[in-house]
């Protein structure tokens, strides 16, 4: 079972998506950017996910490298699952319902969701 991630460790595994392999001090950099975070939180988080199997770390230079032990459209569909299975009782129509129906969705949103949609209905 792939484990899920924190907020926080979300926070950097999205870094890494986006640069592939980094040092603790890249993803650092880029968290101090949004948010007030101490480099050895970052360290000691990164390290955490490597224990947990988040992230995979090269050992072989003086500073260690890692990157992602898991990929973002798995990590995705798992979040995704548990969020509908906890939150709407397993019910894909009662997500869609409650994001659509917030309101802040654009014309140009709603016709990609047409279109996948579509795509969907065609598949089967």
């Amino acid at each position: 079972m792939t484990p899920k991630p924190t907020e926080s460790e979300l926070e950097i595994l999205s870094i890494i998506w986006q640069k592939g392999k980094v040092t603790v001090r890249d993803v650092h950099e880029k968290l101090a950017e949004i948010k007030d975070t101490g480099y050895t939180t970052t360290l000691k988080t990164m390290q955490i996910m490597h224990v947990k199997g988040l992230l995979h770390r090269d050992e072989k230079n003086r500073t260690h490298v890692y990157f992602a032990a898991i990929g973002e459209k798995v990590t995705q569909k798992n979040l995704v699952e548990n969020f509908v299975a906890t939150a709407f009782g397993g019910s894909a129509k009662n997500l869609v319902m409650q994001a659509l129906g917030q309101g802040n969705t654009s014309k140009e949103e709603l016709d990609e969701i047409r279109a996948f949609l579509d795509q969907i209905e065609n598949e089967k």
